[in-house]
Formats: C-alpha cells, structure tokens, sequence
C-alpha cells in the first residue's frame, strides 16, 4: 500500500457537503482515508475574486500507481461537476496530490510533490495538523518547518 496526502478545497455550491462526497469517492474508488485534518476556510489563492474555499487535507492509503491514481481523482472531479475553464478559478471540488510516498514525480499531468503547496497556507495548516514532522523529499523539511518560515516569510 502506498499512503498519499491529498489537499481537497471547494468554493461553489454547498461546499461542505461537496467535500464529504469527495471523501466517500476517495473511499470508494482510492482507497481507505486514516487521517484527515479539520476543515479550514481560506481566502483564494491564484484568483482572489471569488468565494473563499473550504479545505481540508487527507492522508490515504492505496493500491493505485501514480497516473492511475490522478486518472482517478480527475474522474471523481468531473463526475462532482468540476469546469476547468479557468485556471484558479472557482470550483465545486478540487483535489489535489501533495505527496505519494516520499516519491518525487515528474510526468505529463502529474508532478509530485505539488509544486506550489509550500506557497500556500491553506495546504500547510491542515497538513501539518496530520502530518507535522513529514518531510518534503524535494526541499528536505518538514511540513511544520515549511509553514513556520511561510508564516513569517
């Protein structure tokens, strides 16, 4: 089994209970969800002029290999109503990969660790809630490090 770390975020509709969606398709089409952080309302991020976001971050386990596992998450976005017409812009559900193991990922659709999670508050407080001393492979600190030197960078 491989334990990956997923950012999920929604901003349109009842957002809430989209996430709860997003986490029952995870269980059901991913894998089995063993940690999850509280859910935090945050500003956008990319786009600011829009409603704020909901987000909460899960720790889950999986038998899917990288682009399978993507393929998947992609699927459960489309079937939730996700319209990707406009990068950052707003959305019903968002998922995101921060990690996959302590792999680091390079591939058409698919660049693991996130590229811009070490940016963005809203990822690294409810990462860090579940998760607080694991380590980016790439950056070689830990995701209470990362969002310490962001909240006062």
């Amino acid at each position: 089994m491989h334990t990956v770390y997923l950012s999920t975020g929604s901003n349109l509709g009842n957002r809430e209970t989209l996430l709860i969606q997003a986490e029952e398709a995870i269980t059901e089409w991913v894998g089995p969800i063993d940690a999850r952080s509280s859910i935090v309302e945050t500003a956008p991020w990319g786009k600011t002029d829009q409603p704020h976001f909901l987000n909460r971050v899960l720790r889950v386990k999986t038998r899917l290999p990288p682009i399978q596992l993507m393929e998947m998450l992609l699927q459960i976005e489309q079937d939730m109503g996700r319209n990707r017409a406009e990068k950052w812009g707003p959305r019903t559900i968002d998922i995101d990969v921060l990690f996959y193991d302590s792999r680091i990922i390079n591939e058409p659709g698919l660049c693991v660790p996130h590229p811009y999670m070490h940016e963005r508050v809203f990822v690294l407080r409810p990462l860090v809630e579940i998760a607080p001393g694991f380590m980016h492979p790439v950056l070689q600190k830990t995701m209470s490090e990362l969002l310490d030197a962001l909240s006062h960078g």
